[in-house]
């Protein structure tokens, strides 16, 4: 037997301590127990985490696939390089497309979208870091997102943003538009729409018939990355002047700005700086 006397457990904390990935809770002793709350009654800390049997696209067997290559901190094509890092390159990695089982409630979600449009209209299927990316083509989106809300086994009621990313390595695709779309029906479930279009002609149907509330979020898109949405009226600019040229958030978009004074020091506009490559 040995002499030494074992180390006496640590107490367990007072108040709320999830477990897993998602919000570190706290340990404020005036917190009320959790002991016996389930499913909505649990609080958020328990809730908003990633979902226990949703793999990565890694642990499903899918390779990352190579869409383009950075150079510099920021990918930015023109201006002048003030990071210091102008020499930085890097790969573009997208997750590839997902194996099955997909895990949590993404099988269900992929499975009822096929069987009530007819047939799967999807391009693809990624499951990345316990999210859902449904990849689809222009002429299909306003039919894929009409079923995902009215359908009652789907019911994603809420779409949150519109957003637009640019990648200008990858040809005949370098405009994304992504959709967030929240089920509130069946207890805050996620899944993430994508759209892609060549540069060249990039038009996407408006969802706004479908989600008023994206109404704002495509004219955002359009003013920042010169995705045109149609089928919907007053297509404007939102944030930048209705005269502005271009793009801002384009990657080949001038990095330009205005100089800067601080008390009597002025900072020159980033293309204007010294340049560091």
């Amino acid at each position: 037997m040995s002499d030494q006397t074992p180390t006496p457990a640590a107490p367990e904390p007072e108040g709320v301590h999830p477990v897993g990935e998602g919000l570190g809770g706290t340990a404020n002793k005036g917190f009320p127990s959790t002991a016996g709350l389930t499913g909505e009654n649990l609080p958020v800390e328990y809730r908003n985490v990633r979902p226990a049997d949703a793999g990565d696209a890694a642990d499903q067997g899918t390779d990352p696939v190579v869409v383009g290559h950075r150079k510099g901190m920021f990918g930015a094509s023109k201006g002048g390089d003030t990071s210091g890092y102008g020499g930085l390159e890097s790969p573009i990695l997208f997750p590839g497309e997902a194996q099955r089982p997909y895990g949590s409630y993404f099988d269900d979600v992929v499975d009822t979208l096929a069987d009530a449009t007819g047939g799967s209209l999807l391009s693809s299927v990624v499951v990345d870091k316990g999210e859902l990316t449904m990849h689809v083509d222009p002429e299909h989106l306003v039919q894929v997102m009409q079923t995902l809300r009215d359908d009652p086994r789907l019911r994603f009621e809420m779409c949150v943003s519109v957003s637009g990313v640019h990648y200008p390595d990858q040809t005949g695709k370098e405009l994304h538009a992504v959709y967030h779309l929240l089920s509130i029906t069946h207890g805050g479930r996620r899944v993430r729409v994508e759209v892609a279009v060549p540069d060249g002609d990039a038009r996407i149907p408006s969802v706004v018939g479908v989600y008023p509330a994206a109404d704002w979020h495509e004219r955002e898109t359009w003013d920042m990355f010169g995705i045109v949405f149609t089928d919907r009226h007053d297509l404007t600019r939102i944030l930048m002047p209705d005269d502005w040229p271009g793009h801002p958030q384009r990657k080949d978009y001038p990095l330009g700005g205005v100089p800067v004074e601080y008390k009597g020091g002025t900072v020159p506009p980033p293309d204007q700086r010294r340049s560091y490559s």
